[in-house]
């Protein structure tokens, strides 16, 4: 799936599914440092678990940041999967 971040450094989010697994996450832009690790540690997660995890994150005062934007990017897989 590909995500199209607002509010933030990263421009994209790209993101492969396995169930509720999370197989792959790619940050287009950003920190890559930051993102490289976030993705990392999400590789692999349920998805439930990540989205509790990093859902609500800040960045700067922005009111998002990369991780709460991937949050928002897997809440909306779930629901256009679910919608099927």
């Amino acid at each position: 799936m590909v995500y199209k971040t607002k509010g933030v450094c990263s421009r994209q989010i790209n993101f492969e599914m396995d169930g509720d697994i999370i197989r792959s996450v790619n940050f287009v832009g950003g920190c890559h440092g930051n993102t490289q690790g976030i993705s990392r540690l999400v590789e692999g997660m349920d998805i439930h678990n990540a989205i509790s995890k990093i859902d609500g994150i800040d960045c700067g005062g922005r009111g998002t940041s990369c991780p709460d934007q991937l949050a928002k990017a897997l809440k909306e897989y779930l629901e256009k999967r679910d919608e099927n």
